[in-house]
């Protein structure tokens, strides 16, 4: 697909209409709250570095660093002494039994986070871990590890000895960003990046419980983006996530970050620009755009474009340094929702630190598309207080909940149209350095938000590591 538009005029006019529409909540539905359960410790003293803003145990772009299985969950941290570990306990628990998968973090960046997924088909557990535009490592369970997990001790040799491929299959030496998602028949499928930051594409490979296939790569790197500062050839799709709902449609969010920084108002910002959306019926093999037109085949020659029509759901330009990678969920309908931030035009038109602008003057907004098929956003009253990202859930009531740096947490009603933003709880307490991440599964599972973060320290003095768990309206 070579043509590049934004959705006309009405809609992103729409984009910045406040949203009135209840969606299928009722009346007697309950708003969201958060009731504090308690805390448990992972690790006393798990390694701690500051790297690129965040911690390599911390960083909230991993999927999964914490899940809820059958009764259990599970978490995933590397120890002061750089030992990659993965620890379980039963729903409830104060007490966590961990194991050494058998690697050691390589260097002192936080993009080499460790991610986990389950193969319901099989039952394994899957992790790749370690790696930043290069070589990954990837270790996996006995099969029937999860489901059995009452039934089958927790030690070293449950998992096998670290891959630098899949089994056998080897994907790329430029390999960034894992995550995990389980298809609705209990395949596993891996998304991770090729190449780099920039000049990078996004790819599949998926596990059907006897072996890996690379599907291949889905969108493109080239095409040429023209912002009113100047022009960049090349670029790369940042996803805020990969998400089957209910009804077995694959959604995505994402961002452009271009090579060139000709296209920004001033080097000391960042080229992303632009809120994207696309989905796929066919469990990531053809891509659509917001219209249901196929821009991109998964391993064919048509990606996913930066020139392609219909795209982009929420238009900004690459000086307000917009947050890659931030959050997105689906609700009960099976309708799409993201978070995203940026520096807002009232704090000016052109960013020239980002850390700092960010920090300063950043705000959160929620995007998402209505009954009715309208893309909505509303902003979220709660300054950044961080350059870092905020993370997104849903209730089963599809109340959202804004999980911000520190371990703040805000709440819209589905009832409003989640216009109603407040804070639920301030974060006091936990001493938590930035970002958090949380339990998808566990959402679902029993209706508690599970919260993982890290105890400020610095330098490259450890500290604790623990899990916050907060009840959700019964």
């Amino acid at each position: 697909m070579k043509r590049r538009t934004l959705l006309g005029a009405a809609l992103a006019g729409a984009v910045m209409t406040p949203a009135l529409t209840a969606g299928t909540a009722r009346a007697a539905d309950p708003g969201p709250s958060v009731t504090r359960r308690g805390t448990t410790t992972l690790d006393s003293q798990a390694i701690f570095f500051v790297s690129y803003d965040g911690l390599v145990n911390n960083n909230s772009f991993q999927k999964n660093g914490l899940l809820t299985y059958k009764g259990y969950q599970y978490a995933v941290w590397y120890t002061a002494d750089r030992n990659a570990v993965v620890g379980r306990r039963v729903l409830g628990s104060s007490t966590w039994s961990t194991v050494k998968v058998g690697h050691t973090l390589r260097y002192n960046d936080s993009h080499n986070v460790i991610s986990m997924g389950v193969s319901k088909v099989d039952g394994r557990l899957h992790l790749n871990m370690d790696s930043h535009s290069d070589g990954f490592t990837y270790v996996k369970s006995v099969a029937g590890l999860m489901d059995n997990p009452a039934g089958l001790s927790w030690t070293t040799s449950r998992f096998g000895a670290p891959q630098s491929t899949l089994d056998g299959l080897a994907l790329t030496s430029q390999f960034t960003y894992p995550q995990f998602v389980s298809t609705p028949e209990g395949r596993l499928q891996l998304s991770y990046r090729v190449a780099i930051s920039g000049n990078g594409r996004n790819a599949l490979a998926e596990y059907d419980g006897t072996k890996w296939t690379n599907l291949g790569e889905w969108s493109s790197s080239t095409g040429t983006y023209t912002s009113e500062h100047g022009s960049s050839t090349a670029r790369n799709m940042y996803l805020h996530g990969i998400d089957y709902d209910a009804g077995g449609r694959l959604h995505s969010f994402f961002t452009w970050r271009e090579q060139n920084g000709a296209v920004m108002c001033n080097g000391g910002g960042i080229t992303n620009h632009d809120t994207g959306y696309v989905y796929s019926d066919d469990r990531g093999r053809t891509w659509r755009n917001n219209a249901g037109a196929v821009v991109g085949t998964t391993g064919g020659s048509d990606k996913v474009s930066v020139t392609d029509g219909g795209l982009v759901v929420d238009p900004l330009n690459p000086d307000h340094s917009l947050m890659n990678q931030e959050s997105q969920a689906t609700d009960s309908a099976g309708r799409p929702h993201a978070i995203i931030s940026y520096v807002p035009g009232r704090f000016g038109q052109c960013t020239t630190n980002y850390v700092t602008d960010r920090t300063t003057n950043g705000r959160a907004f929620h995007v998402r598309k209505n009954a009715s098929g309208t893309w909505q956003k509303t902003e979220i009253p709660v300054p950044l207080n961080s350059s870092q990202r905020t993370k997104l859930v849903l209730d089963k009531y599809d109340n959202a909940y804004a999980i911000f740096p520190f371990g703040r947490i805000a709440g819209a009603s589905a009832a409003s149209g989640h216009t109603d933003w407040r804070i639920l709880f301030d974060g006091s307490g936990l001493n938590a350095f930035g970002e958090v991440v949380i339990d998808e599964m566990r959402v679902k599972a029993d209706n508690v938000l599970s919260v993982m973060y890290q105890e400020k320290s610095s330098g490259t003095t450890p500290s604790a590591l623990h899990v916050v768990d907060f009840a959700l309206p019964a």
